[in-house]
């Protein structure tokens, strides 16, 4: 699965041209433009860093990075801004910030940054999720179930479902959500690639002889459910 960034960044062409940037280096990044709208995104565990501005509409980056830490989140997060005085690099990483890098910079700067930043996650133990009688291997990138014993290897958009719904297990997700978190805000995808997707899920699901579910709630969304 690769590297996931956040980017929380309101001037559009930079956050365009980061974007570019990143994916050349074969990360995922999911662009957002709102400190408010930043804040709802990073709370999702599903991301190894946080590339945050400071001059933000909605809320500034100090206040999405307080009350992140706030939270208990400890996603590393580059501050990436034009304040570059001493006064806002002190600010910024008495907030929780792990780095502090001022505009304009080199692309090879952030690239750098981010890799140093993400590498206590990258060293970290691989841990399996669990649901019901399914565990996600994310060495593997495959699903058990535990009644049968039978494991089954998942694609790489499948693997993404499969975390996201294990993540959020009986919470009703919209196809938007999904396809945001999945797919990405940026994506040539469509909506219709979520539901080809969970029709895969759901066939290797059956194939393990797995009790878990993925339901559809008419109207609403998709969700992960237990049947008795």
């Amino acid at each position: 699965m690769p590297v996931r960034f956040l980017l929380v960044e309101d001037e559009k062409a930079l956050s365009a041209a980061i974007c570019q940037m990143l994916k050349r280096e074969n990360f995922a990044v999911d662009p957002v433009y709102t400190g408010t709208d930043g804040f709802d995104y990073a709370q999702d565990p599903v991301y190894d860093a946080i590339i945050l501005d400071v001059m933000l509409p909605g809320m500034d980056g100090f206040q999405v990075l307080k009350k992140l830490r706030q939270q208990g989140i400890k996603t590393p997060v580059c501050m990436l801004t034009a304040r570059s005085g001493l006064e806002d690099r002190v600010r910024g990483l008495e907030s929780g910030a792990d780095y502090y890098l001022p505009k304009p910079f080199q692309g090879a700067e952030l690239i750098a940054c981010l890799r140093a930043i993400t590498r206590r996650k990258e060293d970290a133990p691989v841990m399996a999720l669990s649901f019901g009688d399914v565990e996600l291997n994310q060495q593997s990138a495959s699903i058990l179930c535990t009644a049968t014993g039978q494991t089954v290897k998942l694609g790489g958009k499948e693997y993404q479902l499969m975390e996201l719904f294990m993540r959020n297990p009986r919470q009703i997700l919209s196809k938007e959500t999904i396809f945001d978190r999945v797919w990405g805000l940026d994506s040539d995808a469509d909506l219709n690639s979520v539901e080809v997707y969970l029709s895969f899920l759901r066939k290797k699901l059956t194939f393990i002889g797995s009790g878990v579910k993925i339901k559809v709630s008419r109207g609403m969304g998709y969700s992960m459910e237990e049947n008795p």
